[in-house]
């Protein structure tokens, strides 16, 4: 199983504080290590070891499509003023990852990086729609070749306190491309023009890079 880069750290340190741990309680009360607490250790790795988990997925890209950036469940699907930097109607739909789920974020389309922020904020739980806006997140904007732009956001949630975001304004990316990482427990926000076909449903699982969010077909360039 290969292991994202971002949990290298947390690895890490799990095994230096369990390890400081048993031996500081062998010195001074002269336990020796105890089964139960071996356990309770390799559990914990364990779920560390899924949460950072790379999955390994065959993708092609489709620039008629919408891809889903996230592993989880559709929260939401709604028509809403994007006031940031779209400035108009969009259809919000909105990927909620578990602690269960993979959190590799990756680009739901291809183009050129028009915008990119980061912005510092509270962190509610990541299913409370006011979390789009008052959380730690970031927001990314693509413009595909036809002009058409999508814009999404990495949401911090309850227990995530760190977001990775890779992308880089004026960068060309291609769809299915690692965008970025959330830390435990999160959300991902995609905003799609008015004249999007949307494919999910709420309560629908999602795969990152393997379920189509909408079809949005290329128009015609000269």
């Amino acid at each position: 199983m290969k292991i994202h880069k971002e949990g290298y750290k947390i690895i890490s340190i799990a095994i230096i504080v369990f390890t400081t741990l048993q031996v500081t309680v062998h010195l001074l009360l002269g336990y020796n290590f105890s089964i139960p607490s071996l356990i309770v250790f390799l559990l914990l790795t364990l779920f560390i070891l899924r949460f950072f988990r790379v999955p390994k997925r065959n993708f092609t890209e489709n620039y008629d499509k919408i891809i889903s950036p996230a592993d989880g469940e559709i929260v939401a699907i709604e028509e809403v003023e994007e006031d940031e930097f779209l400035k108009t109607r969009c259809i919000q739909v909105s990927v909620f990852m578990s602690v269960w789920n993979v959190h590799i974020n990756w680009h739901p389309a291809g183009g050129k990086v028009i915008y990119y922020k980061y912005h510092p904020g509270k962190y509610l739980v990541a299913w409370n729609p006011k979390s789009s806006t008052l959380n730690e997140r970031t927001t990314v904007a693509i413009e595909r070749l036809d002009g058409e732009k999508i814009l999404y956001r990495q949401i911090a949630g309850f227990l995530a306190r760190r977001i990775v975001c890779n992308a880089v304004e004026n960068a060309t990316v291609s769809q299915g491309e690692e965008v970025g990482f959330i830390k435990f427990g999160s959300r991902v926000d995609v905003f799609l023009p008015l004249n999007a076909l949307v494919r999910v449903k709420l309560g629908d699982k999602v795969t990152g890079t393997q379920t189509v969010l909408a079809d949005l077909p290329m128009a015609k360039t000269e």
